[in-house]
C-alpha cells in the first residue's frame, strides 16, 4: 500500500518493529548496508533477544530508505523519530521506555515501537506524560491505528509533537497511569477480536459485541472468553442470561451452554 508523505521535518530515525516484520530486517541488511542500526535490546536485561528485537536505524545516511519508510510504511513498520540528541542519549531514553511497572508489584515489557501499541499507549498520555515519555524526541510518527481501525480498513498516519513541558526525566521502570493501562488493555481486547474476525470470517463489530456480553457475564479468563465466543457464534439468536450457576468462570459457561442446548432441543 502506498501512502502520502507527511509534511514537517524529515524523520532522522526509524525504530523498526522487527518482531512484527522480520523480513524488513532482512531487507535492511541486504539493501541498505549504509544505514547504521542499533539493536534496542542490547545492553538491557533482554540482551539475549537483541537479534530478534527492534532496531534503531539511522535514516540520515540513507535517503532512499527514509523515503520508503513513508511511501511504503506498511513494509517498514515502526516509529519514525525526529530528534537532535546524540544517538547514545536517544538509545538510553528508548531503552528506559521498554520496561514499565503496573501498580506496586508488576513489571512488563512495553512494545511501544509497534504501530498498533503506539496508537493506544500514546493516546493514553496527557501533555505532561507525553513530554516525559517523548523526552529527547521532537516529533513521533507512525502509520497505523487501533485494531478497530485496521478491521475497518481506515489506518493512517499518526503524528505527535513533544509539548516540551518542564517534567522530570523518564525513570527506569516508569509507572503507567491508570489511563495508559486502560488503553493498553483495550489494545489487547481489540486485537483478540480482530484475530477472531480474521480466523472465522465473522464481522469484527459483531464479535466485539459478543465479547462485551461475555465480559458483562464475568468471563475474563482467555480460555473461557474463547469458549464463550464459540458458543455465542453457535447460538446467535439466544440472549445471555444473568445468574449463571457455578463457582468458576468455566462452570458458569458450561451452565449457559446446557441452558442453550436444552432450549434448542
Amino acid at each position: 500500500m502506498t501512502v502520502a508523505i507527511l509534511p514537517g521535518p524529515a524523520p532522522q530515525w526509524l525504530l523498526l518493529d522487527v518482531p512484527d516484520a522480520p523480513e524488513a530486517a532482512q531487507r535492511l541488511r541486504e539493501q541498505f548496508t549504509e544505514a547504521r542500526r542499533f539493536p534496542l535490546l542490547e545492553d538491557t536485561e533482554f540482551d539475549e533477544l537483541k537479534k530478534h528485537g527492534p532496531l534503531l536505524v539511522d535514516l540520515r545516511q540513507s535517503p532512499a530508505l527514509a523515503s520508503l519508510c513513508q511511501l511504503d510504511a506498511q513494509s517498514w513498520p515502526g516509529l519514525l523519530l525526529v530528534s537532535a540528541t546524540p544517538v547514545e542519549s536517544l538509545l538510553a531514553h528508548l531503552r528506559r521506555m521498554l520496561t514499565v511497572t503496573l501498580g506496586l508489584h508488576h513489571k512488563a515489557l512495553l512494545n511501544y515501537y509497534n504501530p498498533h501499541t503506539a496508537s493506544y499507549f500514546f493516546d493514553g498520555c496527557d501533555p505532561r506524560e507525553l513530554s516525559c515519555w517523548l523526552g529527547p524526541i521532537s516529533v513521533l510518527r507512525w502509520f497505523g491505528g487501533t485494531w478497530a481501525d485496521r478491521a475497518m480498513g481506515c489506518q493512517g498516519w499518526q503524528q505527535l509533537s513533544n509539548p516540551r513541558l518542564p517534567v522530570p526525566a523518564l525513570e527506569t521502570e516508569h509507572g503507567l497511569s491508570d489511563r495508559q493501562q486502560i488503553r493498553l488493555q483495550e489494545c489487547l481486547l481489540e486485537r483478540h477480536v480482530w484475530q477472531w474476525s480474521r480466523s472465522t470470517g465473522h464481522d469484527y463489530w459483531v464479535l466485539w459485541e459478543y465479547l462485551q456480553q461475555g465480559r458483562a457475564l464475568g468471563f475474563s479468563e482467555q480460555a473461557v472468553v474463547d469458549g464463550w465466543l464459540w458458543l455465542r457464534l453457535q447460538y446467535p439468536d439466544d440472549r445471555p442470561v444473568p445468574g449463571l450457576v457455578g463457582g468458576s468462570q468455566r462452570e458458569r459457561l458450561d451452565h449457559l451452554r446446557r441452558l442453550w442446548q436444552d432450549d434448542e432441543g
